[in-house]
């Protein structure tokens, strides 16, 4: 029986004009991570990623914190099914007009009220946001991954992505609604760790959302959302 440990990208640069970038704690979160995984004895057979800048950015970090050459002894398969949902293209589906920066906790509020409104209607069904595809070729873009893993690996895997690909593939083991799906998919925290045994036949939740090498009280600050 293998173990995939599929992970969130760090803090990436929410509100800024490339939210595509790991922010400087997000690089530290990603480091601080192999250097538990690193710490724990976790030695990873193979690793996937998305194509996304913070996706691969986080992977190297990882790397970092093991004292591993990414590319080297651990290369990373780039899967774009991996990536992550387009939020501005799921708000602007069901809200016609650009938002403003958010610089306020209403603001956020409202930003995650409209995400969460656009999210139920592009898994739905109902709204086709620009540049997407549907959502039942979004959860075959990350099935095939895991699909990957269990046809191809027996070992510890490592897979980076983000929150929304994560959140599904939890969805997809556990057979999870729609609606609890975005609800995983709200509350994970960057730079997190969720566990799947899985076998050649399937994949099975162990944990979800876990932030062990963040427990000390001195990273208690690093914990992040966005």
């Amino acid at each position: 029986m293998g173990t995939l440990y599929l992970v969130r990208h760090g803090q990436a640069s929410f509100g800024a004009e490339n939210y595509d970038v790991l922010s400087e704690l997000g690089y530290r979160q990603a480091v601080r991570l192999g250097e538990y995984f690193k710490y724990k004895g976790v030695v990873f057979d193979a690793a996937l990623t998305g194509t996304l800048s913070r996706q691969k950015q986080t992977f190297a970090g990882i790397c970092e914190g093991m004292g591993i050459t990414p590319g080297g002894t651990l290369q990373a398969l780039e899967w774009p099914g991996l990536n992550e949902y387009d939020s501005e293209a799921v708000i602007a589906a069901i809200h016609p007009h650009k938002l403003e920066k958010p610089t306020s906790p209403e603001m956020y509020r409202s930003h995650f009220r409209l995400l969460k409104d656009g999210l139920a209607q592009w898994m739905a069904g109902v709204v086709s946001p620009r540049g997407m595809p549907s959502y039942s070729d979004f959860v075959a873009g990350i099935t095939s991954a895991l699909d990957h893993v269990r046809k191809n690996h027996e070992g510890s895997v490592l897979l980076v992505s983000s929150g929304g690909p994560i959140s599904t593939a939890v969805g997809h083991v556990l057979g999870t609604s729609p609606e609890a799906t975005i609800e995983l998919n709200l509350r994970i925290r960057n730079a997190s760790v969720t566990e799947f045994a899985f076998t050649p036949k399937r994949h099975m939740l162990v944990t979800y959302n876990t932030l062990p090498h963040l427990d000390a009280p001195e990273h208690a600050e690093w914990v992040t959302y966005a």
